[in-house]
């Protein structure tokens, strides 16, 4: 299991919903997760998940 980076739920590695960012592969639970990571990944990276984003 993964991380969602994003909201903080565990993700299976089939996820549909990943993003490479500096070599590495980031899972998601939801389009709207992968899109707010996509959009700032810096942000989630160093203050971590901040539950799930509007949509």
């Amino acid at each position: 299991m993964q991380i969602d980076p994003v909201c903080g739920m565990e993700v299976k590695e089939n996820s549909q919903y990943k993003s490479m960012y500096k070599g590495k592969i980031y899972y998601f639970c939801s389009p709207q997760c992968k899109k707010a990571f996509d959009k700032d990944p810096q942000e989630y990276l160093t203050k971590g998940p901040k539950g799930m984003p509007d949509a």
